[in-house]
């Protein structure tokens, strides 16, 4: 729920792209966001998190240990991010795309279902607003959850499109590509309350972990219900099912979001998040603005390779070394004790 509330503006963003038909942009600010919830945001909640460990225990924090359940996350991101590569594949989106997108994510929701409650959360341990509404009278309370949705509801649809229309003109008026703008500078912003969110869990040592997958089930999200939905809205603004075609540029990003997710993803096989798979991370990301500033975006393609190399590679060493503790285990263990018991 949080983490598909974090990507409404996202959301919003896109539908008015492919509502206006703008098919050229359709993946622009899709690829930037998830480069940067990988890539930037997954380096900083270490960060955070070690930070906190620091100042409490006096001590460095080697890893962000996960739990079992949160291995539904990592196996959940492997079936979207294969999609994704069909979709590369073939060079287009078509509505009938949107059916098996949108199954795995109900499949996804349903798993999540399956499993027990978390230990319940204090009211002490929550911030001043959300306090204050938790503490005020039944009526007022569903008045404020409700007012808060309807607010923040209204805001993001009537900002989608002039927040739009200023980042076209901004990168008109400094002579950049729109979709290079729509492709960094929207996410940036767009994504603020998913990073305001995770650095509240990153804060709290023992919530690290929740932290890292909030956004994991934000990249979920986006692979299945995002992906889906733009040929769903493409359509509608048509008046009939239709599919649009992927420019070699589109492609080219999008193959290389799908190198950099499998790579992030294969990080969390082993169930924890070290500070050197923080530091890889980050300038796997970095290397991709760097080098195609000395060697032209044409290094771009060597970079993906080099990601697909690395999931190669990392998915063969796993299957030999079989871990103890991974992903795989965890999520069958998970999927035995809650789904198959159940």
């Amino acid at each position: 729920m949080l983490a598909w509330m974090q990507t409404l503006p996202e959301f919003a963003v896109e539908a008015v792209l492919a509502w206006k038909q703008q098919t050229e942009l359709l993946l622009a600010n899709l690829t930037g966001a998830l480069r940067l919830l990988t890539g930037l945001a997954w380096p900083l909640i270490y960060l955070t998190a070690a930070a906190v460990h620091r100042r409490r225990t006096g001590k460095p924090l080697r890893q962000i240990k996960l739990d079992a359940h949160h291995s539904v996350e990592v196996i959940g991101l492997f079936f979207p991010l294969l999609y994704a590569l069909f979709i590369c594949w073939k060079g287009t989106l078509h509505l009938w795309d949107a059916i098996p997108l949108l199954a795995m994510y109900v499949l996804y929701l349903a798993l999540l279902t399956k499993l027990p409650p978390e230990e319940k959360e204090g009211i002490d341990q929550l911030e001043a607003i959300p306090r204050s509404i938790v503490k005020a009278p039944r009526r007022r309370r569903i008045a404020g959850i409700f007012g808060c949705f309807v607010v923040g509801g209204v805001l993001i649809y009537l900002a989608a499109e002039p927040f739009l229309g200023s980042l076209v003109a901004l990168a008109t008026a400094v002579g950049l590509p729109s979709f290079l703008v729509i492709q960094w500078l929207a996410p940036i912003i767009s994504e603020f309350p998913e990073l305001l969110s995770t650095f509240y869990f990153a804060r709290q040592q023992e919530n690290a972990g929740v932290a890292l997958m909030n956004i994991a089930s934000s990249n979920i999200n986006q692979w299945t219900l995002l992906v889906a939905m733009l040929p769903i809205v493409y359509s509608l603004s048509l008046g009939t099912p239709s599919s649009f075609a992927l420019d070699a540029a589109q492609r080219t990003e999008l193959l290389l979001t799908v190198g950099q997710s499998f790579v992030s993803m294969l990080f969390l096989l082993n169930m924890y998040f070290s500070w050197m798979e923080a530091i890889a991370i980050f300038i796997l990301f970095a290397v991709q603005f760097v080098l195609p500033a000395f060697f032209g975006n044409e290094i771009r393609r060597y970079i993906t390779l080099a990601f697909f190399i690395w999931t190669a590679g990392g998915l063969t060493l796993f299957a030999i070394r079989r871990p103890k503790v991974n992903a795989v285990s965890s999520f069958l263990h998970t999927w035995r004790e809650n789904v198959k018991r159940g």
